[in-house]
């Protein structure tokens, strides 16, 4: 039985704390979640809650917690799920859409998110990043199972964790969310974020190069990819230089086919829909150029752009269209 597998062309040419709340003695709003949100409400209390955390002698072993974070955090949507044992009762959480105050909250939040989303959580990196305060950096990729077709939501970001001195457990949470210029509770740009993502993509059950999702931002996404096969057709002479990857049912008999191994590596991703023409996937490569170079990356020339779909067999508001651009360099 033939295996279906995606279509690739080559263009040569080109959980948190709430901003508001007073801050408590045991547990202050961290500098980090600062920097990010930018809300003015927090100036006061972190200049009096880091300099009477400055006097104190630091008890709290911050480098034990960061191990300790490695493995729990594996388990937070799973049946062991994370140690309760190792929050304040009275724990803050807060990200842009969402809050609670209390243990209980906490693990509803927890609850609810694996009941109807069923989310994969992959951990980057833990760090300490204050006295009492420690940074992880994650990748979440959902899918939203209360709609028919399952949308895959993805959010990648960085949660800073307080510690409260006194006690060495964690009692603050914020969540930040790499797609969004503001985090602060309540955002409509996050919620907006999140609601584009229910758009349905017609995508068949493909072979396809595997990748892991690094980060996503407004426009974009950035993934490192593992080798794949590249197939190619009449080398770079087609139209604008197309090469194939997968499927070659639309070829000719005058067409010449050969196979090639990419390296894979990390690189920029923009999905779109459509039937996608070349004058299309040119300007669709263009945004995304734009977009790196805004954002400080270095962008390889030329692109691929992958289709996952049969023109002529598929709605083309419901095609499902990527161009890819390799990245120089890269760290998260």
């Amino acid at each position: 039985m033939a295996t279906a597998q995606v279509s690739f062309q080559n263009f040569l040419s080109i959980p948190t704390v709430d901003s508001g709340v007073r801050p408590r003695k045991s547990c202050g709003p961290t500098r980090a979640a600062q920097s990010r949100t930018g809300s003015p409400n927090w100036k006061s209390s972190i200049r009096s809650t880091l300099a009477d955390q400055s006097r104190q002698k630091p008890t709290v072993d911050v480098d034990r917690l960061v191990d300790f974070m490695y493995d729990d955090l594996r388990h937070v949507f799973d049946e062991q799920g994370i140690d309760r044992t190792a929050y304040d009762d009275e724990v803050r959480f807060r990200d842009p859409i969402t809050k609670y105050d209390g243990i209980s909250g906490y693990m509803l939040n927890i609850a609810l998110l694996r009941e109807f989303f069923r989310p994969e959580i992959i951990l980057h990196w833990v760090k300490k990043t204050g006295p009492y305060e420690i940074t992880t950096r994650w990748t979440a990729i959902m899918k939203f199972i209360l709609l028919p077709w399952k949308p895959e939501l993805v959010l990648t970001g960085t949660s800073i964790m307080g510690i409260n001195p006194q006690t060495g457990k964690f009692c603050s949470h914020v969540d930040l969310w790499d797609s969004l210029q503001n985090n602060d509770y309540f955002s409509v740009e996050a919620l907006w974020d999140v609601f584009k993502q229910f758009r349905f993509y017609e995508t068949p059950e493909l072979e396809s190069p595997k990748y892991q999702i690094l980060k996503r931002t407004a426009n974009y996404e950035v993934r490192k990819y593992a080798p794949f096969v590249v197939v190619e057709r009449n080398g770079h002479q087609i139209s604008a230089g197309f090469n194939r990857v997968g499927s070659c049912s639309d070829a000719k008999q005058e067409d010449t086919m050969s196979i090639r191994e990419m390296e894979g590596g990390i690189g920029a991703v923009l999905k779109f829909s459509g039937d996608p023409t070349e004058d299309m996937a040119q300007q669709k490569a263009k945004e995304l150029r734009c977009s790196l170079k805004k954002d400080g990356l270095k962008p390889i020339n030329g692109c691929l752009l992958a289709r996952y779909n049969h023109s002529g067999r598929t709605w083309s508001f419901v095609m499902r269209n990527e161009v890819l651009i390799w990245l120089e360099e890269f760290s998260i």
